[in-house]
């Protein structure tokens, strides 16, 4: 344990936040050996741009937040554990120092031109890990930006509304054709002659199938009732955090087809990491949200604790318990079968997290025009709780350039071996650095 930390703390001395860039996603993965497509969507130029709509009336007003001038792009580390600057003295942070350290060496050592981790325990919202990379370029911390298009992310909230609202469940079956890289008026038709294949909800959502998401939307749902769900998930709302974070965006439009889009996770949607991670901490606490957290006290020069953090999470219900726990059992086919197979799997189809369930969702988009490749992964592991192990909620976003390094779903994995490991999970073992060293350098 002690050689692990020692590399990780090699590949970055200082533990800083940089950034990810503006994420286009799409949905494309392959499962194991089923049949028809995955999440692919448009291309940035195609992607027109959500607008934050004003909030929802039903949702609480965040707790304010209690650190001023709190500067996450200098974190630091002292002999107690990790640090950073405010305005009137030192946060010292929640994070867990070895794991904030392996999650940057990790994305160091796969040289990605950028990426952002968020790790937060989901039951008492406290984040573990919160860090940035970008090779080249002015380091931002985009954990709390929310620039990138939630894309198929968005698909969590389409499912809970086809729960909720249209009272559709996980074992609803769909037959579906075309949709795999954009969705025209023929495709949201049921055609007996076209759909060659079938599918159940569940199954669409862990391979992440546009057309199956779009035609229930159409045939089930309203915009108004989209559009109020994905408020009560945060989006068009001030997340209550320690830093100011980005309104996500969200405009639902009116138009059937491009209301069909949307639901599907293709445009007029924007998210931010941290609210991605909050979004998978919601279906984690049975539908109850929790106010993420990364300062536990501030200090003065002379020890004299200045600000302590409130032990209260702010929680309200978000969806109903029945909702989360479908959706829950509907993400943990992104791993077990869908998107997320090969991430979670060696090449004998051994689990890298045995024993431990995990629930998730992806996203990937191609920036043809700016050479640039966005993936998303954000999920909760075990999927189910369990005695004596604690859940965390994650969400990684990757920026890959020509020369593909690594997809979201593989640096989410490693971070959560190097959690579970960190606890003695059964079977767990902590993610290589040496051998992603030398394989960086052999190509």
């Amino acid at each position: 344990m002690r050689r692990f930390s020692m590399l990780a703390a090699a590949v970055t001395a200082t533990i800083g936040v940089a950034t990810v860039g503006i994420i286009r996603i799409a949905l494309r993965s392959s499962p194991p050996a089923i049949a028809p497509r995955a999440e692919t969507q448009p291309s940035i130029a195609q992607v027109a741009e959500a607008r934050p709509a004003p909030p929802h009336e039903t949702v609480p007003s965040p707790e304010p937040a209690g650190v001023e001038g709190l500067d996450l792009l200098r974190i630091t580390s002292d002999d107690a554990g990790l640090i950073a600057p405010t305005t009137g003295g030192t946060a010292r942070l929640t994070l867990d120092g070895d794991l904030q350290r392996t999650t940057r060496a990790l994305l160091a050592l796969h040289h990605l031109p950028e990426a952002a981790v968020v790790l937060m325990d989901v039951a008492t919202g406290r984040l573990l890990v919160y860090a940035s990379h970008v090779d080249q370029g002015t380091p931002r911390d985009i954990c709390a930006e929310a620039l990138a298009p939630s894309a198929s992310v968005f698909k969590i909230v389409t499912a809970a509304a086809l729960i909720e609202d249209a009272h559709l469940g996980p074992d609803t079956k769909q037959c579906y054709s075309g949709g795999e890289q954009r969705i025209k008026s023929s495709d949201l038709i049921d055609d007996p002659k076209r759909d060659r294949w079938c599918t159940t909800l569940a199954g669409a959502m862990g391979r992440s199938i546009n057309t199956v998401f779009a035609r229930l939307a159409t045939q089930h749902l309203s915009p108004p009732q989209l559009e109020a769900m994905a408020r009560r998930f945060g989006y068009g709302q001030t997340m209550a955090f320690d830093v100011p974070v980005q309104t996500s965006g969200i405009r639902v439009p009116s138009d059937p087809l491009e209301f069909a889009r949307t639901a599907a996770g293709f445009w007029n949607t924007t998210l931010s990491p941290i609210e991605a991670t909050e979004m998978s901490a919601i279906v984690a606490r049975q539908g109850e949200t929790v106010r993420p957290s990364i300062v536990d006290r501030v200090m003065a020069a002379n020890g004299v604790v200045l600000w302590s953090a409130s032990p209260s999470t702010f929680s309200h219900r978000a969806i109903e318990r029945d909702t989360a726990e479908q959706l829950a059992a509907m993400m943990e086919h992104t791993v077990n079968e869908g998107t997320s197979w090969h991430a979670f799997h060696d090449g004998r189809g051994r689990a890298f997290l045995p024993g431990l369930p995990v629930a998730g969702k992806t996203g990937t988009l191609t920036d043809a025009e700016a050479h640039r490749f966005y993936t998303w992964f954000t999920g909760f592991a075990p999927a189910r709780a369990e005695s004596g192990l604690g859940q965390v909620a994650i969400a990684v976003l990757v920026v890959n350039g020509p020369a593909w390094q690594v997809k979201a779903n593989v640096v989410a994995r490693d971070v959560l071996r190097a959690y579970f490991a960190s606890k003695d999970a059964a079977g767990v073992t902590r993610p290589a650095l040496t051998t992603i060293a030398r394989h960086r350098s052999s190509h």
